[in-house]
C-alpha cells in the first residue's frame, strides 16, 4: 500500500496550494500538472525509510504533524542517510521532492495516508 502525504493549512486542514504548478510526482501522480502540495510514495520504499538513520519506526510518517519548517532538517538527514545507486537513489526523489514543498510551503503541516 502507497503513502499519500500533504501539506495542509494548520486551521482547516485543507491541502495548500503552490504558487505555481508543479510536476512533481511519486507511486501515482497526476496528469499534466498541479499546484497541490501532494506526492503519493510507493510502499516500497518502506523498508529504507523505516531505518534507524533514516526515519526510524515511524518511517516517512515521522513528518505527520510537524511544519513544513520542522520537517527540513528531518528531511535532510533521511536524504543524506540515503545512497545513491539505483535502489536508494529511488526512495531519495520523493524525500526531496517533500524538501521542496517544505521549503516552498514552511507554514503547512505534514499529514496523509
Amino acid at each position: 500500500m502507497s503513502c499519500d502525504i500533504q501539506l495542509c493549512d494548520p486551521v482547516t486542514r485543507e491541502v495548500l496550494h503552490l504558487d505555481a504548478p508543479h510536476q512533481m510526482s511519486g507511486g501515482t501522480y497526476v496528469l499534466n500538472e498541479t499546484d497541490e502540495c501532494w506526492l503519493n510514495i510507493t510502499c516500497n520504499y518502506a523498508k529504507f525509510y523505516y531505518r534507524p538513520n533514516v526515519f526510524g519506526e515511524k518511517g516517512v510518517r515521522t513528518l505527520y504533524g510537524k511544519t513544513g519548517a520542522e520537517s527540513i532538517s528531518i528531511l535532510q538527514q533521511a536524504i543524506a542517510a540515503l545512497g545513491d545507486d539505483a535502489t536508494e537513489g529511488n526512495a531519495k526523489r520523493p524525500l526531496y521532492q517533500l524538501l521542496a514543498m517544505a521549503q516552498m510551503r514552511p507554514d503547512g503541516i505534514w499529514d496523509g495516508d
